[in-house]
Parts: C-alpha cells; structure tokens; sequence
C-alpha cells in the first residue's frame, strides 16, 4: 500500500476530489456553473486540470469533479480565495447538502482513464492515538481485496495539514460490478465492524473513472506501476497483431488507393495507437493483472509463468501469421 501523503508544500502534485449532491431537475444550471468555476481556476497558479463525472447508476445525483495541481500551496490558494467562495455562495441553491472535499496529497498526475475501471474515494475519521492500529486494519484490508476479482490497486493518504483532517483511501477495480460486489461483501462488512475501533466515521464516494492510464494500478505511486520490462513485454503483445492486421487490411487498401506510403504509415499508427489505447491494452492488463500488478506479482515463481505465458502468445501470434501470410 503506497502512503504518499506527506502534508508539506513539497510533497508533489496534489488532488482535491469534491463531491455535490445536485438538487432534482438542476443538473443543467449545475453543469454551467461548474463550467464558470473550471474557467475560473484555470487562472490560478500550478493548475493542472479538471474532470468532471456524472452520477452513475444508484449514486443519487452525486456530481464528483477533481481537480490537480502542481503544489498544495497552489491549490490552498485557490481553495481559500475571495473568487472561489463567490461561486460557492452563488451555488448554495443548487446542493442538497454541503459539498465535500478530499485533498490527496503526492502520487502523479493521473493519465488517460482505463476502459470501464471505476474508483473508489472513502474517507475516515481516524480516532486520535489510533492511526498505527487504522495503517495496520488497512493492511488487513488490502489483503482482502487482493482476493476480489477485478482489483486494480489501492493507496492510502494521511491527513493534509492545515487543510484536512480525514484519512483517504483510493481504490480500484476494473469494473463497476467488481467494485459494487466487494462493497456489499460479508468479507468487508466484518473488516467494517472490527475497524470501528480505529475510525468514528467514513464516507464512500464513488467516481467512473481509473484516474489512470495503460500501466497506472496504484494511482501514480511507485509500487502501482509494473516494471518496464514487463510494460514493454505487454505492449509488444498486443502491438505485433494489431499492426499485423492492420497491414493486411488497411495497409493493402491504402496502397491499392494510391495513398503515398509516408501517409499510409501515419494513418496506420493513429490506428495501432488507438486500438491498442482505448481496446487492446485494457485487455491485455486486466487478463494479466496477476502479473503485471505489482502488489500481486510477488513470488518468482509468478514473475515467469507470467513472462512465458506472454512468450507463449508471441509465439502463436507469430505462427498464425506465418501460415496465413505464406
């Protein structure tokens, strides 16, 4: 479990996630005022970017938007800034409630989402003198979730000084089903109630996105990143057919068009690219989750039954299209 959350300005990238429960019928006036507030920050210093997701199924009109910056002194200016509470007040109508923040504090910016992945944010009221028995129950946790299908990846961060004082937990699965079924487990109700000693409250959030991209498991901490051997063993596994195909089909008809093959190739590595991006890649780390996730990839003997399996298919892939293609 990565903690990267230190509380100091020096601690890298920050993400502050809120989350709003819009009142019924007041999702457009919502949507524009969001849209003036995501105008607004964009002129603060150390802004990085926005995301804006909508409720999904069951979440009760809960509107989650995130926002990263480069530092959190940049972020605690534009958090506690004149323009900021303007809008806020201007807002009020639009709420039931009021809305709610979490500061995530280090790990990397989050790249392109994974196909489908969906996140979960909870944060805790940790009892005062029990945030070493809270890390250990964590732990337990961790352990337990490894088993559920369709786990992607966890990390937890500590209080922000100044700024909060909850405890945040991070994870994700591959879909929301996954996800749903490991929140309603009997396994995690019993983990729930021995926790009830550590923390007085939590909230769950939940957001349709993996805030990551091909390889990012633990939400831009170190642990979550498979190392580059195995990043690139995977990629040439679905890279090698996908361009195979592609030229036996796309690159045959350019050509036959006249297309000049300068061009021909461009048009043919936005194609790879994108398959591999958006279909192929996403394929490719959840079938091999097992070995690509760093937190479940931890005996040798794991490590090479997951790089010969690989081995394995680059060798039917290169068999098939010998035979087909003489």
């Amino acid at each position: 479990m990565g903690v990267t959350a230190s509380g100091t300005p020096q601690s890298g990238s920050v993400t502050v996630v809120t989350s709003q429960k819009v009142r019924e019928g007041r999702d457009d006036e919502y949507q524009r005022w969001q849209e003036r507030t995501n105008q607004m920050v964009r002129g603060f210093d150390g802004f990085e970017g926005t995301e804006m997701y909508p409720p999904g199924a069951g979440d009760e009109r809960e509107w989650v938007v995130v926002f990263r910056f480069s530092r959190i002194d940049q972020l605690t200016s534009w958090l506690e800034s004149g323009a900021r509470r303007e809008l806020l007040d201007e807002s009020r109508s639009l709420f039931e409630g009021t809305p709610t923040q979490e500061v995530l504090a280090g790990g990397a910016a989050p790249a392109e989402p994974a196909q489908e992945a969906v996140t979960a944010v909870i944060s805790h009221e940790v009892r005062p003198g029990r945030e070493d028995d809270f890390m250990g129950w964590q732990d337990k946790v961790l352990r337990a979730q490894e088993k559920h299908p369709g786990f992607m990846g966890t990390e937890l961060f500590k209080p922000v000084e100044g700024i909060q004082d909850h405890w945040v937990v991070v994870f994700r699965f591959d879909t929301r089903e996954h996800l749903d079924d490991w929140l309603g487990s009997a396994e995690r109700q019993e983990l729930l109630e021995e926790g009830r000693d550590y923390f007085s409250s939590y909230d769950v959030r939940k957001v349709g996105s993996a805030f990551s991209g091909w390889f990012r498991f633990g939400e831009g901490a170190e642990e979550g990143v498979p190392p580059n051997w195995k990043q690139a063993m995977s990629v040439v596994l679905a890279l090698y057919p996908t361009v195979m195909v592609l030229n036996l089909t796309e690159g045959k008809e350019l050509s036959s068009l006249g297309v000049p093959g300068y061009l021909g190739l461009f048009i043919g590595n936005v194609l790879s690219v994108s398959i591999l991006t958006w279909l192929l890649m996403p394929l490719v780390n959840r079938a091999f989750a097992f070995w690509l996730v760093p937190s479940r990839a931890r005996s040798v003997r794991t490590h090479i039954a997951g790089a010969a399996l690989v081995a394995l298919i680059w060798g039917l892939c290169i068999m098939v299209f010998a035979l087909t293609t003489g």
